[in-house]
């Protein structure tokens, strides 16, 4: 007898939207940004995120509000109560299916005032026999059709202003009722089912069971929150859209709906072993934003491309890794392509960001870092700092390592020299012997500061000279809490729990730091860090950062780079359990 499929991992969707693969919308309470609302709510993240229909369980005697418990699994949605219940599944990334047993549902705008410019206009559309939602913040409509049961009630059809809008669903004689809600432009076909709803949702399980397999085909008792990990990453992905160009993990289907150009790195690298061409999808996302400069956008989401800060270049980094990470090596059109693309944004760093005659670059602000508000930038702003300085090093001996593959020698000795160059004014500017400082780019003026951000250098890996290597590794330690790796000092005055940059434990410094360790030859160190990290998250989940001393989520709690660095530490902590090189 074959063993039912599994239904995957449940979880609560307070913390995690309920989504699928592909799909710009999901069914969460998140509203906006750290706000819930008592009822789910279909969320599209077109245009910015936008609650758009509110979706509430009716008892079927009084036409109201009912009470019931919401469960969620990788496949189905439901809400429970004593009377009945209502499944949801996706049948596809921009339709989803409903049906209910023992209860009504409402389907109502979220928005209640409908004005020329903002809101949602709701009317019954003669030729496709449906009821029409039409957002003015999403730009796109949402079309319910009634496949079983009966309309109770609508509420403002064709209505102006203020008011209710939306409709209640009630059972028909059977017992039951079913309809099908769409995300769509401007028109298509009247709503046709394709398949019954039990062969809906086993085809959404069946999609995320073959996602984690080939994301996470290593996962055990070992590594229990890899199935988790793996679904925030296949319900965050989306379909091209807009200024989407490939299919992109977002980094949450919160209100962090965007993709910034470091962020992407983390989720290619977790994809890469499983799923290579999603994964390469990643890493070029923002490189097809590149600017004339060469410089790579802040962030881009779908209707919005901002170039007012930049990123930190990790993409040598991330690139070499990557390449090794994929199941087949890319083709020499591709690497001729990343070439190209790492070239130009190196040289945005080499020229736009170093002032005449530094040797070394400067960031304009901490957001360019990506460590927003660390407090290496409390004395100044244009700052040249040691991090910076450690990834352009890498960056440049990963074009030495591109250009030689592609047969350009002279190029490479070119990369490589500059990479001696600067990593030699690195420690020549900035290391005094026990630490790195930072310095302001106009000013001259050196500090240090407790931020797990000065530490950085440690990306430098087998680069480091040895001694350089311990006494970063010995610092690295002081930030050690029982959680991971607290971003400020815990003993810091400038500590704060839920700082941001100032105090939490984040995914990226995570992985950046434990891998630069392996390759300096800490590897207990490293051990350590990715122990509790992944403990960490077996805890307390997938949060953008956790309190260094509480180990609780913050901030968004369904961050993708957070699951990738989840599933790249667990990954290496199971070949290794296993004996496997």
């Amino acid at each position: 007898m074959t063993a039912a499929p599994s239904s995957g991992p449940s979880f609560s969707v307070h913390d995690i939207p309920f989504s699928t693969f592909g799909s710009w919308f999901g069914i969460s309470p998140v509203v906006a940004e750290k706000t819930y609302a008592e009822d789910l709510h279909l969320v599209s993240h077109q245009n910015g995120m936008h609650a758009v229909l509110r979706l509430v369980p009716l008892d079927p005697a009084t036409g109201e509000r009912t009470g019931t418990r919401v469960e969620a699994t990788p496949g189905l949605l439901s809400w429970v109560g004593p009377a009945g219940r209502i499944d949801l599944a996706y049948e596809s990334p921009d339709t989803v299916r409903l049906r209910g047993s023992g209860l009504g549902l409402g389907v109502r705008a979220a928005a209640q005032v409908l004005t020329p410019f903002s809101g949602t206009y709701f009317f019954h559309d003669p030729a496709a026999d449906a009821h029409v939602f039409t957002s003015y913040e999403t730009g796109r409509r949402y079309r319910v059709t009634v496949l079983s049961g009966r309309i109770a009630h609508t509420d403002g059809a064709q209505a102006l202003g203020g008011g209710d809008r939306g409709l209640a669903l009630a059972a028909a004689a059977d017992g039951g009722w079913e309809i099908a809600v769409e995300e769509l432009d401007t028109a298509r076909p009247p709503y046709a089912s394709s398949a019954a709803f039990g062969e809906i949702a086993a085809a959404a399980r069946r999609s995320f069971a073959d996602f984690a397999d080939a994301v996470a085909p290593w996962r055990s008792s070992a590594t229990p929150a890899a199935e988790l990990a793996a679904y925030v990453l296949w319900s965050a992905t989306v379909r091209p859209t807009g200024l989407v160009t490939r299919p992109a993990v977002l980094m949450s289907k919160h209100w962090m709906d965007k993709v910034w150009s470091w962020d992407h790195c983390f989720n290619a690298l977790a994809l890469a072993p499983g799923r290579p061409e999603l994964a390469v999808d990643q890493f070029a996302l923002p490189f097809d934003h590149q600017d004339g400069s060469g410089a790579l956008p802040d962030s881009v989401t779908h209707s919005e491309v901002l170039h007012n800060f930049v990123k930190p270049p990790v993409h040598g980094w991330a690139s070499g890794l990557l390449r090794r990470r994929l199941p087949v090596p890319p083709g020499r059109a591709e690497l001729a392509g990343t070439y190209d693309r790492l070239a130009r944004w190196t040289d945005f760093w080499l020229t736009e960001r170093r002032a005449p005659g530094a040797a070394l670059p400067h960031y304009q602000h901490g957001n360019d870092s990506g460590w927003d508000n660390a407090t290496t930038f409390d004395p100044e702003r244009v700052v040249v700092t040691a991090d910076l300085a450690a990834f352009l090093v890498l960056q440049l001996h990963e074009l030495a390592a591109l250009a030689k593959e592609l047969d350009k020698p002279d190029e490479a000795s070119r990369w490589t020299r500059t990479a001696h160059e600067i990593q030699s004014a690195l420690l020549d500017e900035l290391w005094t012997g026990e630490r790195f400082v930072a310095r302001g780019a106009a000013t001259g003026h050196t500090w240090s500061s407790s931020s797990l951000l000065d530490l950085m250098p440690i990306v430098l890996g087998e680069h480091l000279p040895g001694e350089i290597g311990s006494a970063l590794a010995d610092h690295i330690k002081a930030h050690l809490t029982p959680y991971g790796l607290a971003t400020e000092l815990p003993t810091s005055p400038h500590y704060l729990s839920d700082g941001y940059w100032r105090g939490p434990v984040w995914a990226p410094a995570t992985v950046l730091i434990e891998d630069g360790l392996r390759r300096a030859g800490h590897d207990r160190l490293a051990d350590d860090i990715s122990a509790r990290f992944r403990a960490l998250c077996e805890t307390h989940g997938f949060a953008e950062n956790f309190d260094a001393l509480t180990g609780t989520g913050l901030r968004d709690r369904a961050y993708t780079w957070t699951a990738a660095g989840y599933l790249l530490l667990a990954e290496a902590h199971a070949h290794a359990h296993r004996g496997d090189h």
